[in-house]
């Protein structure tokens, strides 16, 4: 038998950002990928993902191109950078990953499939700028769940608690995981995997290979490359967020704060009740 074959699809976060390794990324997927099958027939590993890519991204350029190397194992790990623009639209965030999803698993690739913290959360932000994100990437994770569940996917819970305040596990930008974290993100992909009889390979090791950055170098990275990086946002989003955050502030004077957090849940519902064959879930 032939050994199998994994593409990765999504944006920063797969493409290993935060993990670097000689003058390029390694990441999560290449260690999964290690992980795979017995080291003597390893897997075949392509990885499709970019940094700052969104699900339209991932339905126009990475799956023509994920589907042309005809994978066993696929992984589809974005939203993020979605929740992070102005035309944020969770309607068709759900339309694109429903079809992304099901392009995979009509040629029988098992879809491996994450729901991820939100990036608010991440940043520190103050309560009035993160609610409205937190909102958003709640939003994405349900139709994830959702439609992961549909497609029989191999799905892993990556928004919980413990993740986000492990120091540790973060790149200096608190956005990629660092080494540690793209290793923790590998061991947990393998062992479902492993369950469902998918990877035979020795599992990645969860200890890093190498010394985390020094404090130096994580300001100089977060001077120079991390300070485009905000600002790329910030030109997109931050109007955007300004407005969400001054309408959170009357919500909270008012006490109606949970009609914010209702009407984002009726709109994820909404989004996967507009799919075909996907029912309305419970939006409490």
């Amino acid at each position: 038998m032939r050994p199998p074959r994994f593409v990765a699809l999504g944006d920063s976060l797969t493409e290993g950002v935060g993990d670097p390794v000689g003058d390029t990324w390694r990441g999560w997927a290449a260690l999964l990928a290690d992980g795979l099958a017995p080291a003597d027939a390893p897997a075949e590993f392509t990885n499709l993902a970019v940094s700052g890519a969104q699900t339209r991204d991932v339905l126009e350029r990475q799956t023509p191109a994920g589907l042309a190397l005809r994978p066993d194992i696929v992984s589809v790990v974005i939203g993020v950078n979605d929740t992070l623009r102005c035309t944020f639209d969770i309607h068709a965030v759900a339309a694109r990953l429903d079809q992304v999803y099901a392009a995979f698993r009509a040629r029988d690739a098992v879809l491996v499939t994450a729901c991820l913290p939100d990036p608010g959360a991440m940043f520190g932000l103050p309560g009035a700028l993160a609610r409205p994100l937190a909102r958003r990437q709640r939003a994405v994770n349900t139709v994830v769940h959702a439609l992961s569940e549909r497609y029989g996917a191999v799905h892993l819970h990556a928004a919980e608690e413990e993740w986000l305040t492990d120091r540790a596990l973060w790149s200096a930008d608190r956005l990629h995981p660092g080494e540690r974290g793209h290793r923790q993100l590998a061991v947990r992909f393998h062992a479902l995997l492993a369950q469902e009889g998918l990877a035979t390979g020795t599992a990645p090791a969860a200890e890093p290979e190498f010394p985390a950055p020094t404090r130096s170098a994580s300001l100089w990275w977060l001077a120079t490359a991390g300070t485009g990086w905000v600002a790329r946002r910030c030109t997109d989003l931050l109007p955007q967020l300004l407005t969400l955050a001054a309408s959170e502030v009357r919500h909270r004077a008012r006490g109606t704060s949970a009609r914010l957090d209702l009407s984002a849940s009726h709109a994820a519902a909404s989004a996967l009740a507009a799919l075909s064959g996907t029912e309305q879930p419970d939006a409490a």
